[in-house]
């Protein structure tokens, strides 16, 4: 019989009825990142990412529910690497509310994402994190990941996509 002081929560693949709670945990994580302003997807954003009705899902999330709440997230895609010729899993966001950090829902979500990666004999499990954030480092060493330190992340968004698209030269 499972301890009643140990706190219970479940992981489970997100639904559309999730994606009020998904846009309210990416903001959340754009506010804890020193960014609250970047965060500007919607609801409606996540509904039509994640549950497309005519298309194929762009992305996929994992939710983790405790007393019938969500109070964490993974959103997640598929990514391919030409060097193993397999696919693999890009965690784009990993957040779990901080009054709910260290019940082990960070792990689980981790868990949930590498028998993902596992069931459907993929290679890879990827991620970025900030320099700055030292508890989500210290959180993902402790489940075995490495930095890749001879990599560096490069974006190109906003103007100078614009102009890489065949807009304004600069």
């Amino acid at each position: 019989m499972p301890d009643s002081a140990t706190p219970s929560f479940t992981i489970r693949p997100a639904t559309v009825d999730d994606v009020d709670d998904l846009a309210r945990l990416v903001r959340e994580l754009a506010h804890y990142e020193r960014d609250p302003d970047a965060a500007v997807a919607t609801a409606d954003h996540f509904r039509e990412a994640l549950f497309p009705r005519e298309a194929s899902p762009a992305a996929y999330a994992h939710v983790a529910e405790r007393d019938g709440l969500v109070v964490g997230m993974a959103v997640w895609f598929a990514s391919f690497s030409t060097w193993t010729g397999r696919r693999g899993l890009w965690l784009e966001d990993l957040f779990v509310e901080p009054a709910q950090r260290g019940l082990g829902i960070g792990k689980a979500l981790l868990t949930e994402l590498a028998r993902v990666c596992t069931a459907r004999s993929w290679t890879r499990l990827e991620w970025v994190v900030l320099d700055w954030n030292a508890p989500a480092i210290e959180f993902y060493r402790s489940q075995g990941a490495q930095p890749l330190t001879e990599w560096t992340t490069y974006r190109v968004a906003g103007d100078a996509l614009g102009r890489l698209a065949g807009g304004s030269p600069s």
